[in-house]
């Protein structure tokens, strides 16, 4: 008879190719076993019954921002934030630490802060900026999974724009080191003149800084991107994509055989330009919110498998950071890296969007095999035990008091969210519970498979 340190007993387990109910048996951190109705013993049961046992999520893209911007920030927060999710692996982006994740020194820095916090599993983006093509290697061999580049201001001071040069010699050297470049897709020339040309004028609104960064700027800049990826043989990946011709640009890519991937945010999903106009600086990202044909644009290509992935972007920052009434000078972020999935259950499947196989798929499976994360994103025999249980049927809105960020901020606030994260496992430890962290940091770093 099998001896299990933990069996999960009675709930529905979500695939990206079905929903079925069984037991699933963890045995040394790994799925050891899924039956209906598991024979052999365990340590310990857990009764899933009425609840869906999801693929842990990973969140390919979020800023936590340490060493150096902890305050806006920082991995114990957001990695407990991310559990409360259901998230059970992330990668952070290079950029809000300070030092910026440029080469091997400051990789060591933010690895060291993220092994001692993190709640969960973790793994580290470099950068891609000017003057740093030949640190590449050194991140490399760190183990980044792959390196971010901006192709306009990041609005970190030293995190410079990489210009067409930089990114021409970084995927060069990227693809010779087999790692990904990701690109922050707007044209630098078109925001900046038309964020200068109305700041000048006194045009300093919600609407003006809408109009200074349109949808042209993120089309032209993923469509140079992509001639750059297919010239180099580069892997590519478009960050935070926030319109549907941006997306069918990447599905032609890749249909004639670029390396190319592409993800959307929660956000853009959600909310439109008219909720940025009426909520003000707690909804400001880069690209912006977009009308709703746009949104409509997206949930097509999510649900019809041209759009691959979702992340959140959690951008955070001090709520000081959020109040100027030059609405350009207000800091672009979206605090929302703990809502991913009851969002996606609300306006997805219960709208019925979106089936829980393509969730499974967007959020996990497709996030693993694109980053090369092994063990991670499914739910099978050998891979790790990362999972998130979840009653699909509660719901409640959103309040700030729900919010573990270190700035209990977010434009989800007051937001009626189904599906209830009841319980988080990273290989097989449970780390969230009944609304409540559970479990010291047992956070380690992931590394793409070679």
């Amino acid at each position: 008879m099998s001896l299990y340190d933990t069996i999960i007993r009675g709930g529905t387990l979500v695939t990206e190719t079905d929903v079925v109910q069984a037991d699933l048996g963890i045995a040394d951190q790994r799925i050891a076993a899924i039956e209906p109705q598991l024979g052999g013993t365990s340590r310990a049961e857990i009764d899933a019954a009425g609840l869906h046992v999801f693929p842990g999520l990973i969140d390919a893209h979020v800023h936590f921002n340490e060493p150096g911007r902890t305050d806006w920030e920082g991995f114990a927060t957001g990695s407990r934030a991310l559990a409360a999710g259901g998230v059970t692996s992330y990668c952070e982006m290079p950029l809000n630490a300070h030092p910026p994740t440029i080469d091997a020194t400051s990789f060591d820095l933010k690895c060291a802060a993220a092994a001692t916090a993190s709640l969960v599993d973790f793994g580290l983006w470099g950068g891609l900026v000017p003057g740093n093509v030949d640190r590449l290697d050194e991140l490399a061999d760190r183990g980044v999974v792959g390196f971010k580049a901006f192709m306009s201001n990041s609005g970190i001071d030293d995190f410079a724009a990489a210009d067409d040069v930089t990114l021409y010699q970084g995927m060069q050297r990227a693809a010779q080191l087999d790692r990904l470049v990701a690109v922050h897709a707007e044209n630098d020339q078109i925001t900046s003149f038309l964020a200068r040309e109305a700041v000048a004028a006194g045009r300093i609104g919600v609407r003006d800084y809408l109009a200074s960064r349109p949808g042209v700027a993120e089309l032209e800049a993923i469509a140079r991107a992509l001639v750059l990826a297919e010239e180099t043989g580069c892997a590519l990946h478009i960050v935070h994509v926030s319109t549907g011709r941006g997306v069918a640009l990447v599905a032609a890519a890749r249909e004639r055989g670029v390396d190319v991937s592409c993800e959307t945010c929660p956000h853009y999903l959600v909310l439109t330009e008219d909720d940025m106009e009426e909520l003000g600086a707690i909804a400001k990202c880069a690209p912006p919110l977009r009308p709703q044909a746009e949104q409509d644009a997206l949930w097509f290509h999510l649900a019809s498998g041209s759009l691959p992935m979702i992340a959140s972007d959690h951008s955070p920052a001090p709520a000081e950071m959020k109040t100027d009434p030059n609405f350009f000078n207000v800091w672009g972020g979206i605090s929302g890296c703990q809502s991913t999935l009851p969002l996606l259950l609300t306006e997805g499947y219960a709208r019925d969007r979106l089936p829980l196989t393509r969730i499974a798929t967007i959020t996990a499976g497709f996030v693993a095999r694109r980053f090369r994360l092994p063990g991670k994103g499914r739910i099978e025999i050998g891979n790790d035990a990362d999972l998130a249980l979840v009653d699909l049927n509660g719901q409640r809105a959103l309040q700030s008091v729900d919010l573990l960020y270190r700035h209990r901020h977010s434009p989800y606030v007051g937001r009626m969210m189904r599906g209830r994260i009841e319980r988080t496992l990273v290989r097989g430890t449970t780390v969230f519970h009944a609304g409540a962290i559970v479990s010291p940091p047992i956070g380690r770093l992931l590394t793409p498979q070679r």
